[in-house]
């Protein structure tokens, strides 16, 4: 992408996701920047022009910021405030916002095959929200298996549809690193967390409190070590992601600094 910076294409999301009414309301959709890391790289390294290669990756974060927007809708309450009824009302408009804006910018990319792909992934991501909320799971790893798909089947198939679904093992496995990462901060402050929520007071688990900590830092561990490992296979070109990678897992589980925490 010689011309065209990720810092580039972050501001112009930013720009396009500027409305002056929902952000009166509601608070500004955050752009997952692990997944922008990934896109930006990922098409960096093809053949179409920076305005193409640009539209893709905004197009994209854009399914995704609608998706992540109306998971954040609460279930409706018959003793709910106005304010809280309006603010639920307002999510709703703004994911369905957003995804006007993924279909705006669909048009301009004249992609037949990208824009099924991006359905496909979006009917699979929905299927999978059904299975991950609604229907039982017999273990702790298999409900962990189905958010980490979650989490990465819009990126590995646009992967796919750019024949580079040779980096899909290490995106599934960063990716639900760092979402994990995520959780653990919320839940050390005592804010809510989906995954929490899915532990404490889902009907498979209903794990004690004081374990959910445990198991989550086990499982970002677990997998970041995979990522570790995984990163060596990735083509040159993806060397900001391991430097990034290797940075943390210094910093978070040297030897020492786990010596030092046991101790």
């Amino acid at each position: 992408m010689s011309g065209l910076s990720i810092k580039h294409i972050q501001e112009e999301l930013e720009d396009i996701l500027q409305d002056s009414y929902l952000q009166k309301y509601l608070q500004k959709p955050e752009i997952d920047t692990d997944k922008l890391m990934i896109l930006y790289t990922l098409i960096q390294n093809t053949n179409y022009t920076d305005i193409k290669k640009k539209n893709y990756v905004i197009t994209t974060m854009l399914v995704q910021i609608a998706l992540d927007t109306h998971d954040l809708v609460t279930e409706n309450s018959m003793e709910e405030s106005d304010t809280y009824k309006r603010n639920r009302q307002l999510t709703v408009l703004a994911g369905d916002y957003y995804s006007g804006l993924y279909y705006y910018m669909l048009s301009k990319l004249d992609d037949i095959p990208m824009i099924h792909t991006l359905a496909s992934a979006i009917k699979e991501i929905n299927e999978l929200k059904m299975i991950i909320y609604y229907e039982v799971h017999q273990s702790i790893s298999d409900l962990m298996e189905n958010i980490k798909s979650l989490e990465s089947i819009l990126i590995i198939r646009v992967a796919e549809h750019f024949n580079k679904s040779a980096i899909n093992d290490f995106v599934k496995s960063w990716l639900f690193t760092r979402k994990l990462m995520r959780e653990k901060n919320l839940f050390l402050t005592d804010q809510r967390t989906p995954l929490g929520d899915l532990l404490i007071q889902g009907q498979d688990f209903e794990l004690p409190y004081n374990q959910v900590g445990q198991t989550i830092e086990a499982l970002i561990h677990k997998h970041l070590l995979v990522s570790k490992e995984l990163v060596h296979f990735l083509p040159t070109h993806f060397q900001i992601l391991k430097n990034d990678i290797h940075n943390l897992y210094a910093e978070n589980y040297t030897p020492n600094k786990i010596a030092m925490e046991e101790g």
